[in-house]
């Protein structure tokens, strides 16, 4: 178990960088508790070249500054004033690239997770959706900007690679706003993981 460098998230293909985020593990330590679980779902935002992408033309605001850092910071924002939803920055400082971590398959703390997410039944729902997951681990829009290098929150390589054939690709998930960027398949998924937020029909 290792965090992972800086030199995973510095660099230039975001793409590449979701695909093999498939399978790591999304550590947080708030308030004491410490909960992970291993990343089912991912959605990748090429930055100002995106029309998904909060950085769009280059779009700088207070909420999306942090999508400027260096790649390996928290990028947390509130979707709708309800749900917390965490991302990846990745590449080099001025250049916005980030991924949505959309699902996890939880392993470590599930009963903390529970009681954060007000549920008595374990289930597939507990983490599923980016912001159920944030939820779940306690993530919150206080925590954006936290280096994924702290002891907070970090993500882990624990040696699981997932294989090309056991790898999905899909358009992205609710960015019918982007035009024809809405059809791109920016979207990665573990095939046949049940802990996926939603499987093609």
């Amino acid at each position: 178990m290792q965090k992972l460098p800086s030199s995973f998230y510095n660099r230039e293909n975001v793409l590449q960088i979701s695909k093999e985020l498939l399978g790591k593990f999304l550590v947080t330590k708030i308030d004491g508790i410490k909960t992970s679980g291993m990343i089912t779902e991912v959605e990748a935002y090429a930055g100002v070249i995106d029309r998904a992408s909060h950085a769009y033309g280059g779009r700088r605001t207070d909420r999306t500054e942090i999508m400027y850092a260096k790649g390996g910071t928290a990028y947390v924002y509130l979707c709708y004033g309800i749900h917390h939803l965490f991302n990846v920055v990745t590449n080099k400082k001025e250049i916005p690239h980030a991924i949505l971590i959309r699902a996890l398959e939880p392993v470590e703390g599930i009963s903390d997770m529970m009681l954060r997410r007000k549920k008595s039944k374990f289930d597939y729902t507990l983490t599923k959706g980016p912001g159920a997951l944030s939820a779940a681990l306690g993530i919150q829009v206080n925590k954006t900007g936290s280096s994924l290098h702290g002891n907070t929150i970090w993500i882990e390589d624990r040696g699981i690679k997932i294989p090309t054939k056991k790898m999905v690709v899909s358009k992205r998930i609710g960015v019918e706003y982007a035009g024809s960027d809405a059809a791109l398949l920016y979207r990665f998924y573990i095939r046949d993981n049940p802990w996926v937020s939603r499987h093609p029909k």
